[in-house]
């Protein structure tokens, strides 16, 4: 028995010893290798996704933090704009406190934010007071327009009208002179062309330069010459090669500056017309609480550097009773070589002809609904194209409101409360103020029944930055030798600039 048990053994080893050749066991390991490979690259591509995962994590916190706003373009520190407390007043800046006022660092890596309509009808939630949101509607990309809802609250309403009527209102009636009116007011003297050279040639050299015209401009007593003939004559100067007039060439600039409708937008700029009351009511610190709160409130909304709007043109508030009405109208003005920004008048370039208006952006408050009419209206909103011929057609002139106002591409019913934001400039694609937006035209169609009150808020800003930049230097320089530099810089105020708008 055990030797057939021992040959039983041994057959099944030898069966067994042939069935488990090397192959099998060189196929395992070659498994094993491939498993390794396969975990490795799946390792691999986990981590470079994870990394990617961190590095859009922090683009988005940067974006976040970058999108808040840039600092004040004049602070202590170069640190960001002051936080609004509860109480709506700014609080102090530190380097302000300390008692020094850094006003020499310029940084030109500030920009003016811009609020993102998406798409017309998008709502955002926007948070201007405290434990409260407000929805912001966009209502137009082209201009970019915004209506805020519930911006102001019935009281504050009632106070801002209160304090208007405190001021007292003065008539905003600004009509062009019609032909027959003109006809009867004749210059007191009749000037031929040859005289009108003669006067503008103050050197008498026979050729009319530049700084002639423009020390024309400035002068108080030039009343026989308009800033349209002067911009006219102006700009057929700057076309000559020799950057000078002969009398020849004056004789043609001269007699086409005199010409009717000649000038570019001289019918939509030159001859606006509107009918009511207004006031100007100053923010500044010592002004009633709801004033200063409402400027905290558009520095809030607007995300622009508090120095901006502490430093722009005081409250407008207007007035509009039965029929009255203002033709559409841009709130400012195309920038040109020869003009300079009305609120940088300190640092302003004496070489300009005139001086303009210059308003990045504008907020409007309605202080009361309105029965019926006096809707505010943007008549070229989103159009696909923008022709200011297009404008005067068959007769019909589509910037006059009392007889085309339902024509208008966008009109919005006054409620009282509500606010509209929209900006007058485009950006100049590097985060500063670009072109005038020629579809920011408006205006304000007639009140049929009720009493129509609104409130205007500019942001004004000089295209030049570095003006702008200047201009702020002067105004904190003017503060500190006048008071020293123990109050903060909030406390600035520049309302005796704005005596004469």
């Amino acid at each position: 028995m055990e030797d057939v048990h021992e040959d039983l053994l041994e057959r099944e080893e030898s069966d067994d010893m042939p069935s488990i050749p090397p192959f099998p066991f060189r196929s395992t390991r070659l498994h094993i290798q491939r498993s390794n490979v396969c975990s490795r690259a799946y390792f691999v591509v986990v981590m470079v996704f994870f990394h990617v995962y961190i590095l859009n994590v922090i683009a988005l916190l940067l974006y976040v933090h970058y999108n808040n706003g840039p600092g004040d373009l004049v602070s202590g520190n170069g640190g960001s704009s002051s936080p609004v407390g509860d109480g709506g007043s700014p609080s102090p800046d530190p380097a302000a406190s300390s008692g020094e006022l850094q006003v020499e660092d310029y940084s030109h890596s500030f920009s003016l934010p811009r609020i993102e309509g998406i798409r017309v009808g998008h709502i955002q939630q926007v948070s201007l007071v405290p434990d409260r949101t407000h929805e912001m509607k966009t209502l137009s990309l082209k201009p970019l327009l915004f209506e805020i809802p519930g911006f102001l609250t019935e009281e504050e309403c009632r106070v801002v009208v209160q304090l208007a009527q405190l001021k007292g209102l003065m008539d905003s009636q600004a009509t062009a002179p019609s032909q027959g009116q003109e006809q009867s007011n004749p210059p007191l003297l009749s000037l031929s062309t040859d005289e009108v050279f003669s006067l503008l040639d103050l050197n008498q050299d026979g050729l009319l330069q530049k700084q002639e015209i423009v020390s024309h401009s400035r002068s108080r007593d030039g009343t026989w010459l308009s800033p349209d003939n002067l911009r006219q004559i102006l700009t057929g100067l700057e076309a000559c090669p020799t950057g000078m007039l002969s009398l020849g060439d004056f004789r043609r600039v001269y007699d086409m500056s005199q010409r009717p409708g000649q000038q570019r937008s001289g019918k939509l700029h030159g001859q606006f017309k509107q009918r009511s009351k207004h006031t100007w009511l100053y923010q500044c610190p010592g002004s009633h609480h709801v004033l200063r709160t409402l400027r905290n409130r558009v520095i809030g909304l607007t995300r622009l550097p508090s120095a901006l709007v502490e430093l722009s043109e005081p409250l407008q508030v207007i007035r509009y009773e039965n029929g009255d009405f203002s033709n559409a109208h841009h709130d400012s003005s195309l920038s040109r070589s020869e003009t300079t920004c009305a609120h940088t008048r300190l640092a302003g370039n004496t070489s300009a002809l005139t001086e303009v208006s210059c308003r990045y952006l504008t907020v409007s408050f309605y202080l009361s609904s309105v029965d019926e009419g006096g809707e505010t209206t943007f008549p070229v909103a989103d159009n696909r194209t923008y022709e200011e011929q297009a404008l005067f057609q068959d007769g019909v002139d589509f910037t006059d409101t009392q007889e085309t106002c339902s024509r208008g591409n966008l009109r919005m019913k006054p409620t009282a409360g509500t606010a509209l934001l929209w900006y007058n400039h485009l950006s100049d694609g590097q985060g500063w103020m670009g072109e005038l937006d020629e579809y920011s035209l408006h205006g304000d169609c007639p009140v049929r029944r009720g009493v129509k009150w609104v409130a205007n808020s500019w942001v004004n800003v000089d295209p030049d930055h570095q003006q702008q930049a200047r201009y702020q230097r002067l105004v904190a320089q003017r503060h500190r030798a006048k008071s020293g530099i123990e109050d903060h810089y909030q406390s600035l105020s520049h309302s005796d600039l704005h005596q004469d708008l």
